[in-house]
């Protein structure tokens, strides 16, 4: 799961993703990054990990950093969540894995939160929340 700065929307993502898999008996191993280096170290957005929690998401072990060579070969399928995102892993990622790269949302951003108020956070956990379970449900069926 990739945002810019892995603070909002990727963590989330990554939570979210873990949680129903788990809650269903599928064991993935589910990482976020962000395509920039600004956050490294930091927790996710207070506002993240609030609304998170309002739905039974715990954020708060998370702390955010940049996407590495290694993350290229190691995930399976690595998705951004808009096409400013996507585009900076595209340019970063070898050739060989560029088939692992979409978007999280299939053809639409997921928008981010973080100049947004409450309800732009809680759309985003709507979008994530559905979007988690039509993947699932895609990837094991």
């Amino acid at each position: 799961m990739v945002c810019m700065g892995n603070i909002c929307r990727s963590p989330t993502a990554e939570v979210v993703l873990r949680d129903k898999a788990k809650a269903r008996g599928i064991e993935l191993i589910v990482d976020s990054v962000g395509t920039e280096n600004y956050h490294i170290g930091d927790p996710p957005d207070v506002r993240s990990i609030h609304h998170a929690h309002l739905r039974g998401y715990d954020l708060t072990p998370l702390r955010a950093r940049q996407i590495s060579a290694q993350d290229f070969a190691a995930f399976d399928v690595i998705l951004a969540a808009d096409s400013v995102n996507l585009h900076a892993l595209t340019i970063r990622c070898p050739g060989e894995h560029q088939s692992k790269l979409a978007l999280f949302l299939g053809t639409e951003p997921l928008p981010d939160p973080y100049y947004g108020e409450a309800a732009d956070f809680e759309k985003v956990l709507d979008l994530v929340e559905k979007r988690v379970d039509f993947l699932l449900a895609s990837w094991w069926h």
